[in-house]
């Protein structure tokens, strides 16, 4: 970078619910409860998958990986948000900025890419059940997820380096709890003309491309099951998709509020509450979601408590 572009800007400081005053302990306490309860919820999730052996299968190992990335995608955030509540001043570098923003768009996006595998492991169960079993190995399964993980590892690395590079000089406040591309970029005094046009395509991919691949695997699934015999067969079919669809429903939801809307419609005080509907609410109940909707998860969970 040459001098007029470098960075006058030395660390950052996250406004978070600094509006709110005091209540900031009450948020404390509830944020805290929720992360324990999404802490907990989706290790007693991997627990089980990895405990009960008829619990591998290929839908299940798609479940545990997403267990693991609620974890890790929560941990972003949380913690750093639940120590600013108690403090004072609630600064991060600019490293420590740029790292966040790497990690929770990568483990983000990985939550989408797993909902999109998870879609196709039951297209492939309802639609090609014959074939279901040779092609869902578990070869193909770890293949699957490690390719979804370079895909949203570079993809978020170019993104953080993109940022990292521009100029930050009108002030140092994001209006956010954690770094965010969009509160940034009302930070910077670089021309964001040529990156915005290039994050509004690629974001529409890495976002929209697992959602498309979901809406059509799942217009595959419907077609099928009405073609079914009996209501009893649909019932069955239906109801190994129903707890997945919950999930693909609250994820995308949340994210669409924030994501998808013009920039002329955007808030950045509404932001941060909707913010925490897919950041902390999303990831504490799929696991409630998984176990109170599936036989399978609830017999295995009997089985341990009976021990």
């Amino acid at each position: 970078m040459n001098k007029d572009n470098k960075t006058s800007v030395k660390e950052f400081i996250l406004f978070g619910f600094s509006d709110i005053g005091e209540h900031q302990k009450i948020l404390f306490a509830l944020f805290l409860i929720i992360y324990i309860l999404t802490l907990l919820g989706n290790i007693i999730i991997i627990i089980l998958i990895a405990s009960d052996h008829c619990l591998h299968t290929p839908m299940y190992y798609f479940l545990r990986c997403l267990s693991v990335v609620d974890i890790c995608f929560t941990s972003t955030t949380m913690p750093k948000l639940l120590f600013d509540l108690l403090r004072e001043f609630k600064t991060i570098s600019l490293m420590g900025c740029f790292t966040q923003l790497f990690f929770f768009h990568s483990i983000g996006n990985m939550d989408s890419f797993l909902l999109a595998l998870m879609a196709y492991d039951r297209y492939m169960a309802i639609c090609r059940p014959l074939h279901y079993t040779m092609v869902m190995s578990k070869k193909l399964c770890f293949l699957l997820v490690s390719v979804s993980w370079i895909i949203v590892c570079l993809h978020s690395l170019l993104y953080a380096v993109w940022i990292s590079r521009l100029s930050y000089c009108r002030s140092n406040i994001i209006h956010h709890f954690f770094c965010e591309i969009a509160p940034l970029f009302d930070l910077s005094c670089s021309d964001l003309t040529i990156f915005t046009l290039i994050e509004l395509v690629e974001a529409t991919l890495i976002l929209c491309g697992p959602f498309l691949f979901i809406v059509i695997s799942y217009g595959c699934i419907i077609t099928t099951i009405m073609k079914m015999p009996t209501a009893v067969a649909k019932h069955k079919a239906f109801s190994t998709c129903s707890s997945h669809i919950e999930v693909v429903t609250l994820f995308y939801g949340s994210t669409v509020a924030v994501y998808v809307r013009p920039p002329s419609a955007r808030s950045l005080n509404s932001d941060r509450y909707i913010s925490i509907m897919y950041i902390a609410v999303t990831p504490m109940l799929n696991p409630v979601i998984y176990s109170l909707r599936n036989k399978e998860v609830k017999t295995a969970l009997s089985k341990i408590l009976c021990r």
